[in-house]
């Protein structure tokens, strides 16, 4: 398999990750102006499968070093197996409820808040598991995304015509989705081996550890998403009938847009090997700040917001970058 061995090279990845991460969720902007999000997230789930199977039979079974994906996943210890498919299902359940924030709420609200908040849950966790990097710098840019968390959250209790009982529920449903994706992160790594050449036996390799992410992934959307199908954040319930009704053209957005999320979390998995997991995880989910940007500029989720909220939002971009700095310098120090 493909292994990655420097670590300017884990942080190309890393920022690659990042603008994964902060850029698939358009693909359910271009498609909900036809598609309610549950249809949209049922071919998002199928791009995660089907990005996972191309990566595993081909960067992750060529080379000389590690283990190629068959022979790995066939040694894999049932332990191994359940945390990666825990890491799916976990993670599917934040991302249904991110995702159902955007629908309420836009990108630049539930990314900087959702999604934020897990950065700040899965650095800790993930130092706290794999200590890798200055602690100091690290959480030092952690607390600067914190920040700007909380200046977006600000921000968006300022736009006007905004319902504050809507505003409530979508800051509400990020916090919720932030929570959940803060952990998912932890289970996928703890099924791999932490030395990627010399695989240790039972472990899974950074592509089979995706696999079987993702077949969690799309497995448990026969559940978490069949509830919100039937039990709508917002509006009336949604029929699996409707999925059916929809045009080859919004089918294929929604498996572009997974397969999009998935080569980020491919390349954050892959990264870790060299950055570390918190690091690795961290700077992935600078995606907030890459979302937050669609929604600002290409969106303009913001455009009828009242005076002094442009400086709130240049604030929120300042203190993520700043904190986004620091996690990558910690590494170095």
């Amino acid at each position: 398999m493909l292994v990655v061995e420097s670590y300017p090279m884990a942080v190309v990845m890393c920022v690659i990750t990042m603008l994964c991460w902060g850029s698939w969720a358009n693909t359910q902007k271009l498609a909900s102006k036809e598609w309610k999000f549950q249809l949209f997230y049922w071919d998002y789930a199928i791009g995660v499968f089907i990005l996972s199977l191309i990566l595993a039979f081909t960067m992750g079974s060529v080379g000389t070093k590690g283990a190629n994906f068959l022979s790995n996943a066939s040694q894999a210890a049932p332990k191994t197996i359940m945390l990666a498919l825990l890491g799916g299902i976990v993670f599917n359940i934040s991302n249904i409820l991110l995702v159902g924030a955007i629908d309420i709420a836009g990108l630049a609200v539930a990314f900087p808040v959702g999604v934020g908040l897990a950065l700040v849950i899965g650095v800790i966790q993930n130092y706290i598991a794999l200590p890798v990097g200055n602690a100091a710098m690290l959480f030092t840019g952690v607390a600067g995304v914190a920040v700007a968390i909380i200046i977006d959250g600000l921000a968006y209790k300022k736009l006007s015509g905004a319902g504050q009982k809507t505003a409530a529920k979508g800051i509400m449903i990020s916090v919720f989705a932030g929570v959940l994706m803060g952990v998912f992160y932890r289970f996928v790594a703890a099924s791999m081996s932490k030395d990627f050449i010399n695989i240790e036996a039972g472990m899974f390799t950074p592509y089979s550890a995706i696999v079987f992410f993702s077949l969690g992934v799309l497995l448990s959307n026969f559940v978490w998403n069949t509830i919100v199908m039937y039990k709508p954040f917002t509006g009336e319930p949604v029929k699996y009938s409707d999925y059916f009704k929809g045009s080859t053209k919004l089918h294929l957005i929604g498996i572009i847009g997974g397969i999009i999320w998935n080569i980020g979390m491919s390349f954050s998995i892959i990264a870790s090997g060299q950055a570390g997991f918190a690091i690795s995880y961290g700077l992935g989910q600078g995606a907030t700040m890459v979302a937050a940007f669609w929604g600002v500029f290409i969106w303009r989720e913001f455009k009828n917001a009242p005076e002094g909220t442009n400086l709130m939002l240049a604030l929120m971009f300042i203190f993520y970058m700043i904190g986004l700095i620091l996690i990558i310098a910690a590494r170095l120090v």
